[in-house]
């Protein structure tokens, strides 16, 4: 199975609040490549590479741990474009 690609923005209270590190830590359970950035306006931007299921559980798993912080959240997918090694926090 092909992987693909998700991008997501988080809304509400996600920064200030250790959002990004745990959703890093979720993703070494997954084996999920990426990063994950507080952008300007206040959301996070994540994007991860993966099989689509891994994705699926991935996302599942951070909405069940940082819902609390969540007010919306936009997501798009596509193709993996294959450019992560790893996963990580950028700035």
């Amino acid at each position: 199975m092909r992987s693909k690609q998700i991008h997501v923005y988080y809304s509400g209270m996600v920064q200030g609040v250790g959002f990004r590190y745990q959703v890093r830590n979720i993703a070494t359970e997954f084996a999920v490549l990426g990063l994950v950035r507080n952008l300007a306006d206040g959301r996070v931007e994540l994007i991860a590479e993966a099989k689509q299921q891994t994705l699926l559980d991935f996302l599942a798993k951070i909405d069940a741990v940082l819902s609390q912080y969540v007010r919306d959240k936009q997501i798009s997918w596509d193709k993996a474009g294959n450019d992560f090694k790893g996963f990580e926090i950028t700035f």
